[in-house]
């Protein structure tokens, strides 16, 4: 018996070995090509997005070398639309949408004269795309725009006490996050109105953000409004998008979980087979953690290719076929079918399937552990362990009683 249980750690180990190494190569797989594949979609479909209020700002002192002097917003009025649409690009998915900016901006020369004030507009991204840009000071759109190192410079002619609305509005792409920079440091903001509307309701709000002031739901988005008539604040507006399951990580997750599971099933089918007096030879238990690896080494490259929850089904069934179409050869129709599927099932499948439940992971194989633990002190409750134990062992043997004869 004792040699057995060896026997049996030793298949244990070996292919708790192999886990590993499927785990790391996963590991690899994502982070390596995780890089390339990033920078390819943000080539193809735009970065993370930071729009940054305009800075207005007087020149003021001798011509040789002036300074700047701000001049706050009297008033801003944006609105932002968000589409979401999920690529995938080998075993990551990525967050990219399609943004609709519009901004209206109100200035005011408080100044007693006539001023020219200088307006610096910064894209969100560079290298991005902006269709239906349009660029317009009080009633006139902009059509020459003086472009420097991606940027808009443009100088606005005020009288004394006069106020103009300057409005900037695209349509563009990006990547994970969207942001509303209100500048640097800590800036006062008068009047600001941000509505966002999105096309998702599984709304998430990067660090070192502010919460919307209200919002509802809209058929299958989001309306988040952001107003404030006097804020002093010196962090930004963001949302980030929906993630949506990543298969790479999620089955290293699961492969590297996965010798808890077999240990669990070893346990269990040794508490089975000595209840019911059934011997099984180590290779029976290497087959059975054969057959246990088989689900995780399909599922790691068949979620290149579909999806995966389907992957997760197809590797199912193949790991309890092979386990029921041999276990039958070994024990018979009645306990593969039964005791062994439901067990695998229970152990394998169900165990994997806590992994898309994401926090609650942990707490499910606490629980199963703990359930599996309380079946068998039941069932083994009045077994006689000494008998098991000694059951595989020879007798001992007995003395050969000596002859008398005649010593040569």
């Amino acid at each position: 018996m004792v040699k057995r249980i060896v026997a049996i750690s030793f298949i244990f180990i070996c292919t708790t070995i192999a886990w590993f190494i499927l785990a790391g190569n996963l590991l690899f797989r994502t982070r390596h090509f995780d890089t390339k594949l990033y920078d390819s979609v943000g080539q193809l479909w735009g970065t993370k997005q930071i729009q940054k209020a305009p800075e207005l700002y007087l020149m003021t002192g001798p011509s040789v070398n002036p300074s700047r002097q701000a001049v706050s917003l009297e008033a801003s009025d944006i609105t932002v639309d968000l589409q979401l649409n999920h690529r995938k690009k080998g075993l990551l998915w990525y967050s990219t949408y399609q943004v609709g900016f519009a901004g209206k901006y109100h200035v005011t020369n408080s100044t007693g004269e006539a001023q020219e004030i200088q307006l610096d507009y910064t894209f969100p991204a560079q290298g991005a795309i902006y269709d239906n840009f349009r660029f317009s000071v009080g009633e006139k759109e902009i059509q020459n725009i003086d472009l420097k190192s991606g940027n808009i410079h443009q100088a606005i002619q005020l009288a004394a006490g006069e106020g103009k609305d300057i409005e900037i509005s695209y349509q563009s792409n990006g990547l994970d996050e969207w942001w509303y920079d209100f500048g640097q440091d800590v800036n006062q903001v008068r009047n600001f109105s941000l509505v966002m509307n999105t096309d998702f309701t599984e709304i998430d709000f990067p660090q070192e953000t502010i919460s919307p002031t209200s919002k509802e739901t809209t058929g299958e988005g989001m309306k988040l409004i952001w107003k404030y008539s006097n804020l002093l604040t010196g962090v930004k507006i963001g949302m980030k998008m929906p993630q949506k399951l990543n298969p790479g990580p999620w089955v290293t997750k699961v492969t590297s979980a996965a010798p808890v599971s077999l240990f669990l099933f070893f346990f269990l089918l040794m508490v089975l087979t000595t209840l019911k007096k059934i011997k099984l030879h180590p290779m029976h238990y290497f087959f059975v953690a054969a057959a246990f690896f088989s689900f995780h080494l399909l599922l790691a490259y068949l979620v290149d290719h579909i999806s995966i929850h389907l992957a997760f089904w197809i590797c199912s069934a193949v790991s309890i076929f092979l386990m029921i179409s041999y276990m039958r050869l070994v024990v018979g129709y009645r306990l593969a079918f039964f005791e062994i599927a439901i067990t695998q099932l229970i152990y394998l499948v169900l165990f994997s399937y806590t992994f898309f439940f994401e926090g609650y992971t942990g707490l499910a194989i606490t629980i199963l552990c703990i359930a599996t633990l309380f079946v068998v002190m039941q069932a083994t409750g009045r077994l006689n362990w000494e008998e098991v134990f000694s059951r595989n062992t020879p007798p001992a043997k007995k003395p050969v009683p000596e002859i008398p004869g005649e010593v040569i």
